[in-house]
């Protein structure tokens, strides 16, 4: 319900000048969604929806504006600097960071949605990354391993 609510508030802020949490709700409500100001308040913060200047000079609701190339960017500038090693055993990817950037390097390659990856979790200075089998995690370290040594 969740997925479908938030699809809903994307395609809403699309189409419509939204500026209000309370002007959502209504509209939400208005397409069969029965929540509360806090539902959509937090619906707001998840989706990282921010207030835009429109051109009538008015604020509205807009998506936060990433594209993917400037999410794989961030996320090989990130890994480069960052990361010290990169290993596996069967499913698991060990990856070593510089001390304190591990949870960083670990959002940024969660934003990338890598093939093969089924979870991440981070440390301090590790990550844990287990792949969906054996081959996807030696495929993906040896990925991980170029990129360092910027090959």
């Amino acid at each position: 319900m969740k997925r479908k609510r938030h699809i809903k508030i994307l395609e809403l802020i699309r189409d419509y000048d939204i500026n209000t949490q309370e002007g959502l709700l209504e509209r939400l409500r208005d397409c069969g969604f029965e929540v509360t100001q806090a539902t959509v308040s937090r619906d707001i913060k998840e989706l990282k929806l921010q207030k835009t200047l429109g051109g009538d000079g008015k604020y509205k609701y807009t998506a936060a504006a990433k594209t993917p190339s400037s999410l794989t960017d961030n996320f090989n500038s990130l890994f480069t600097a960052s990361v010290i090693s990169v290993d596996s055993a069967g499913n698991m990817i060990v990856i070593k960071t510089v001390s304190g950037m591990a949870q960083g390097v670990c959002a940024a390659m969660d934003g990338v949605a890598m093939d093969g990856v089924l979870g991440t979790i981070a440390g301090d200075d590790t990550i844990f990354v287990v792949a969906k089998n054996s081959e996807s995690a030696s495929d993906l370290a040896s990925q991980l391993k170029r990129q360092i040594l910027n090959v």
